[in-house]
């Protein structure tokens, strides 16, 4: 059996997890899901043989992963309703690693207050987008766990609850807006309460921390991810009557031009669970984007080649230590 090595993959809910006997032998991972091939040039992404593994379970919801190529390599990822950053380990499993990771008020109502996307910034450290906070904080050492606010607000207004992020070669970070930290547990009335914004945006902070509004045009912009070369940007649109993925050409001045449609699936919604979300690209160009299904692989013009089936929503994915 073959691994996929490329991608670490988050969702919903899973069957089980990798143990570790007490002897420190790790037991076989379990498995889920299958892999749905559409044309003949997924077989180069994806082997044949490969199989989609377990790695952890007993989660809420599991967002924001990244790969941390330090101390032998760990993955981190975001349990947003339980405002925890998890650690796994190849050999070691999991452990909390940062509580609270996204909220720090009093408040118990917030249905989803923890850190959403987590990102290393282009001098390998840990940066956050916190729902709860609503903010962009950066880790200010792998050992302290103290952060420092990198924005939290447009024109003087809190923002809604970063979601996701990317960093540009030039160190300036991309990022996504949308009002999902504002959902209360038992929601009356207004669905996001306590918004000092009235459009969910995309931004730019650059490196010397000014922030740039680059489009306000998407009703719930989500994962982000540029081409290889930057001269693209991809956005997830989560928003069930609009399920899509934009892509905008990326100006000199790092500004977006008029963003085009990348791939609709808003026919797909309700037949297979979930909705445009986080999202990577590799070196070819190749979009593995997750939503209804899973995890749909696309190439660079937007033809879909496949898709790894999870059978549960897939909130993210991540390239691994040997992707």
């Amino acid at each position: 059996m073959k691994r996929l090595p490329i991608l670490t993959i988050f969702a919903l809910a899973c069957a089980a997890g990798w143990q570790v006997s007490p002897r420190g032998e790790e037991k076989a991972p379990p498995t889920l899901g299958q892999i749905e091939r559409l044309d003949a040039a997924f077989d180069e992404l994806i082997g044949r043989d490969a199989q989609l593994e377990v790695l952890a379970t007993g989660h809420i919801w599991a967002e924001g992963p990244v790969w941390v190529p330090r101390d032998g390599g760990f993955l981190l990822f975001s349990d947003i309703p339980r405002n925890r950053v998890y650690k796994w380990q190849q050999g070691k499993g999991e452990s909390v690693f940062l509580e609270p990771s996204g909220y720090t008020g009093s408040a118990t109502n917030l249905k989803e207050p923890g850190s959403n996307g987590l990102l290393l910034d282009p001098d390998g450290r840990l940066v956050l987008m916190e729902h709860g906070d609503r903010r962009v904080a950066r880790l200010d050492s792998w050992d302290s766990k103290t952060k420092t606010t990198l924005v939290d607000r447009y024109m003087g207004k809190r923002l809604n609850s970063p979601n996701d992020g990317v960093f540009k070669s030039n160190g300036d970070l991309y990022f996504t807006d949308p009002p999902y930290g504002r959902t209360l547990k038992d929601r009356t009335g207004e669905e996001f309460p306590d918004r000092d914004l009235d459009f969910c945006g995309v931004y730019r902070l650059s490196k010397d921390g000014q922030l740039t509004l680059l489009t306000k045009e998407m009703s719930r912009p989500n994962g982000i991810a540029f081409s290889p070369d930057e001269k693209t940007l991809y956005v997830a649109n989560s928003d069930p009557a609009k399920a899509l993925w934009m892509a905008f050409p990326v100006k000199e001045d790092g500004t977006l031009g008029k963003g085009r449609v990348f791939f609709d699936v808003t026919s797909w919604v309700g037949k297979r669970p979930g909705l445009p979300d986080g999202m990577k690209v590799d070196a070819k160009g190749n979009v593995f984007a997750t939503g209804p299904g899973g995890v749909l692989v696309f190439t660079p013009d937007g033809k879909h080649l496949g898709t790894i089936v999870t059978g549960v929503p897939t909130a993210n994915c991540a390239w691994g230590d040997d992707g």
